[in-house]
């Protein structure tokens, strides 16, 4: 029998209550945010109108699907039965989503969520008591070609400064403004006081034209767009330096960043088709895992892994999520790391070998005799005797502070002398 299909056909509507199947990401999202305490921070205005727990719940099953935007996710909410389930039927929209995405409180309940995620899975003995720590680049939304670096905005700042002092002299001896003291700093405030002595100057010279109208030439005239033309320039070269300004407030300690995305760091980044090295807009993402589980993350504009290992190290342990055992690989060996394990960790093991580990456990490495490590030494005296059989005495102890403070100590051996 062939069965009536009319969609218009008038239906009686019966109201069910839907339970997702076991084992579906919706009922361990909802376990895991009803476990979160959720505050709501207002005094004044109306209150929120949609719930955090709920918006929480949506974006995260959102994201296990795979939907990353903002009117996806509407439209998900609004279509997808178990994102029903737990909205309890209401669908924000996809502004409130946005705000929410990008809001404070979403970072404060992800951190919150992943550190009990943690314990409920080393409650369970689902992981182990080891931290993995590995890093990645990722593509910022940024254009690839808006670049500005550090070195060129430097370069072009002493540039216009010395313009700037190359002007201001010139207008020193036309008796347009007083003499800039030797060894002051230029910045805008001072450009604008100047500007506004060459502006007096400018509108006694208006008055001048206007009492000779019937010269000509008329020197009121000439000297007029002279100083037009010299305070064009003193404009644009303040304009600059306040561009320049600006641009290294943005830097920080980065040596570059995009212009559409101010945020995002220059770096060598790994999917390159033509591995030709160019350098994109990226951030550098470490994660700490256990038994392939993500127990911690943070996100750095440093593209060097060196330098972010102490303030990730810090968060995990904040937040409880750190293991006994750290785990990372040469990217992260630097003795500024060890002795901050050794310092701030002690109760902690960490398990990160050096660069030349080991090219240093080589055959090829160990018999090498230009290597000083292959030479013998006299503990007692305190001397190498390197292949020639010179000694190398200990002369004095040396130490070096690098680029980021960090104070190095070095013992510096001489060899003797031979006529």
């Amino acid at each position: 029998m062939q069965s009536n299909y009319n969609i218009n056909q008038t239906t009686l509507s019966i109201s069910l209550d839907y339970i997702p199947e076991e084992n579906h990401p919706a009922i361990y999202i909802n376990q895991l945010v009803e476990n979160l305490s959720v505050k709501y921070h207002y005094q004044f205005g109306r209150p929120r109108e949609y719930n955090l727990e709920a918006l929480l719940k949506l974006v995260l099953l959102a994201y296990s699907y795979g939907i990353f935007s903002s009117r996806k996710i509407e439209r998900f909410a609004r279509e997808n039965k178990p994102a029903g389930w737990l909205i309890v039927g209401q669908i924000p929209s996809y502004r409130t989503i946005c705000r929410f995405r990008i809001s404070d409180e979403l970072t404060a309940l992800t951190a919150e969520g992943l550190e009990n995620l943690t314990l409920f899975l080393r409650k369970n003995n689902m992981i182990d008591n080891v931290s993995f720590i590995d890093g990645t680049k990722i593509l910022a939304d940024a254009n690839k070609y808006s670049f500005v670096w550090k070195k060129n905005t430097l370069r072009f700042d002493t540039m216009n400064r010395e313009k700037l002092v190359e002007l201001l002299g010139e207008l020193h001896e036309a008796n347009l403004i007083g003499q800039v003291p030797e060894g002051s700093d230029l910045n805008p405030e001072l450009l604008e006081d100047m500007i506004n002595k060459v502006e007096n100057h400018l509108v006694d010279l208006d008055q001048k034209v206007k009492e000779t109208p019937k010269i000509s030439p008329n020197p009121a005239k000439q000297q007029r767009r002279h100083l037009k033309a010299k305070k064009r320039i003193l404009d644009q070269r303040r304009n600059k330096l306040i561009q320049h300004q600006r641009q290294q407030t943005i830097y920080g300690k980065r040596n570059s960043y995009s212009k559409t995305d101010h945020d995002a760091t220059f770096m060598r980044i790994k999917e390159d088709p033509m591995l030709n090295g160019q350098l994109k807009p990226a951030y550098n993402l470490q994660i700490a895992t256990s038994n392939q589980f993500i127990t911690g993350y943070q996100i750095f504009q440093n593209p060097n892994d060196t330098r972010t290992l102490p303030i990730f190290l810090h968060q995990l342990k904040r937040h409880h999520t750190l293991g006994k055992t750290i785990v990372a690989d040469a990217g992260y060996g630097s003795e500024s790391n060890y002795r901050f394990c050794e310092d701030e960790l002690n109760e902690h093991t960490a398990l990160i070998p050096y660069g030349t580990m080991l090219r240093e456990n080589s055959r090829k490495w160990k018999s090498d005799d230009r290597k000083v490590m292959n030479w013998n030494y006299s503990e007692i005296d305190d001397y190498f005797i390197d292949l020639h059989g010179i000694q190398f005495k200990f002369n004095t102890y040396r130490q070096r502070t690098d680029k980021y403070g960090f104070k190095r100590d070095f013992k510096e051996y001489v060899a003797e002398k031979y006529d």
